[in-house]
């Protein structure tokens, strides 16, 4: 027997397999892969981008050339010709108006997973209060519970027998971010996400600066990345899935 969060309004569960539990209950779902999925996805909506989250199996260039869109290409690639990437900082407004595919092994990937829900939100560092409030308001409207997904991030070079997921401190504690500000009954799982946060609140830009993922990110050269992500609350935009793509809540 499988033993869930269910008694519990408000939960936390990891990854893609996270996102699908939540659909199939069909819980109020927020997608937080702070460096960089969401963030990047924020930040490109505060410019008035639109964003088309897209699954890495599927051929995301060929969806891009039926919609309209660019593709979005990777960081490094992408930074030698001056395009969006998923580096949150290369969206600018120049970008208004204009239409990307953004895929991604994980916040994209997870939002394809739990698509079919009441609402899919993304939340992040630079915008906890807001996605909190919005998802308290539409918890309050539709009666639904809320399930964060901290996407976490993929080993390299998995063997055999091995999980390809790795847990990632960063969406961990901004899973935690986000909870100080939701209001319902907390699983154990979310109120020790809590607790993570409340604890290094005060030193969390040193730990993410320092941790695997944001190291990973400086030293290929991306530092603005992570402190562009690290900044607690900067924008209010949260963005919510409606159709295929993302438009900000007006919640």
């Amino acid at each position: 027997m499988y033993f869930d969060q269910s008694p519990y309004s408000v939960r936390v569960e990891w990854g893609r397999r996270g996102a699908r539990e939540a659909a199939d209950r069909g819980d109020i779902v927020i997608i937080v892969d702070v460096l960089s999925f969401s963030t990047t996805v924020i930040t490109a909506l505060e410019y008035e981008a639109i964003i088309y989250p897209y699954p890495p199996h599927l051929d995301g260039k060929e969806y891009a050339e039926k919609i309209g869109a660019e593709y979005i290409l990777g960081r490094a690639e992408a930074a030698k010709i001056g395009k969006a990437t998923l580096s949150p900082v290369s969206f600018h407004k120049e970008h208004s108006n204009k239409s990307y595919v953004l895929s991604s092994f994980n916040g994209a990937f997870c939002t394809w997973m739990a698509s079919k829900v009441p609402a899919l939100l993304v939340g992040s560092i630079i915008n906890a209060s807001s996605v909190a409030r919005v998802a308290n308001s539409l918890s309050k409207e539709t009666n639904a519970n809320i399930t964060i997904v901290p996407c976490g991030e993929q080993w390299n070079e998995v063997q055999e027998n091995e999980d390809s997921l790795r847990p990632a401190i960063e969406d961990y504690l901004g899973v935690g971010a986000i909870l100080s500000y939701l209001v319902g009954h907390f699983s154990p799982e979310a109120e020790v996400c809590l607790g993570a946060f409340l604890h290094s609140k005060e030193k969390i830009a040193e730990l993410l600066w320092e941790c695997g993922s944001g190291r990973e990110l400086r030293e290929r050269g991306f530092s603005a990345d992570v402190k562009h992500s690290l900044q607690l609350n900067h924008y209010q935009t949260v963005p919510i899935l409606k159709n295929d793509h993302f438009v900000k809540s007006n919640l």
